[in-house]
């Protein structure tokens, strides 16, 4: 379980830091047609629930990929 954690937080930090230095390269997710944003004086709801599911397939696809050559 220890080296399930620490591989886990070493892609996080690579992730955090690729997202963070990268600029506006990521700034479509979040803004695709079908997440939910609700603005009016004094109050904002947002739901990204179409870039939650693009991003649900592909880290499914990504495991999946994973299991077979592993």
């Amino acid at each position: 379980m220890g080296k399930v954690l620490i591989v886990a937080g070493i892609v996080l930090l690579v992730l955090g830091v690729i997202i963070h230095f990268s600029g506006n390269i990521f700034s479509w997710f979040g803004n695709l047609p079908g997440d939910i944003k609700v603005e009016k004086p004094g109050f904002k709801f947002y739901f990204p629930i179409v870039s939650f599911l693009l991003l649900s397939a592909l880290l499914n696809v990504l495991i999946w990929l994973f299991r077979k050559f592993f």
